[in-house]
């Protein structure tokens, strides 16, 4: 179990304006959306290129005070969150979510893009924030690798049946996917490398591509594409993340895929402790 706490300190200025409660509360969800947003897309961080990742899920038991010391280990354990990790972020300055984001990609970019988080809680009183990450406990009890697998495949048929807006691109409904056993293996071998070599990439630690391990599976391909997960103990939660990524998003409505494998995988020594892989693929 590992806790660990950052802080940065910036020039408090007098308050202006007192805001109500519910401009607090839309600071604080405009906050989230703009971390997430973040997340979403490759960044330039500490030298090296981040992976999109899927948002973060706001979680009431992770908002504590905005001010003053706190016990991370004693505050999830009174919140009942049943943390592996947990991280806080503390900054005094900003007045707005705008600010605050702008200072946390200055100072916490390798925080916010650290894959193995998977909940946030953000707490805001008057220039004080603190915003608290967390990688919970797997507690969900699941099948094997192909039975997940094989509801990931219909969660997202049921998300095709649906035309969506994945961010600034628009998808109409399509035609549902079917299953692989080809792609289902080199899907379950991408989560083993995940989960047992402890990374989270496209790219394997041979370098090889979703193309590459498609190739290598025996699948011959006209159209390939991949969408991975880390730290979501459920089926439901991968896709509910996907789709909340325009990224991933766009890959599972793409039209031109026809067939699906997707496997997880567990390491509890691992950051995030569960990894999973989605391939789609056209013959």
């Amino acid at each position: 179990m590992r806790v660990l706490s950052s802080a940065v300190r910036f020039a408090v200025l007098p308050l202006g304006l007192v805001f109500a409660a519910t401009a607090v509360a839309t600071e604080e969800t405009q906050l989230v959306e703009s971390i997430n947003a973040y997340r979403s897309q490759a960044q330039k961080c500490a030298g090296q290129a981040s992976q999109e990742l899927p948002p973060l899920t706001s979680d009431q038991r992770l908002v504590l005070s905005a001010s003053g010391p706190v016990d991370l280990q004693q505050a999830m354990a009174r919140a009942s969150y049943p943390m592996v990790n947990v991280q806080a972020i503390t900054l005094s300055g900003p007045r707005d979510a705008q600010s605050a984001i702008t200072a946390i990609k200055e100072s916490f970019c390798q925080v916010v893009l650290d894959s193995q988080f998977v909940d946030v809680g953000v707490s805001h009183e008057g220039r004080d924030w603190r915003i608290v990450l967390a990688r919970p406990l797997l507690t969900a009890r699941l099948g094997d690798a192909a039975v997940e697998g094989q509801k990931l495949l219909e969660m997202l048929n049921a998300a095709r049946t649906q035309p969506r807006q994945c961010g600034g691109q628009p998808f109409a409904a399509t035609t549902p996917l079917a299953w692989n056993a080809t792609l289902a293996t080199a899907a379950q071998e991408h989560s083993r490398s995940m989960a047992n070599n402890n990374f989270f990439d496209h790219k394997d630690r041979d370098g090889r591509t979703p193309g590459d391990r498609a190739e290598l599976a025996g699948y011959n391909f006209q159209e390939i594409g991949e969408n991975i997960a880390a730290g979501q103990d459920t089926p439901r939660k991968v896709v509910d993340g996907w789709l909340a990524s325009a990224g991933h998003c766009a890959n599972l409505m793409n039209p031109k895929f026809r067939e699906l494998g997707a496997a997880y995988a567990v390491d509890p020594k691992s950051d995030a402790g569960i990894y999973w892989t989605a391939m789609f693929g056209t013959q």
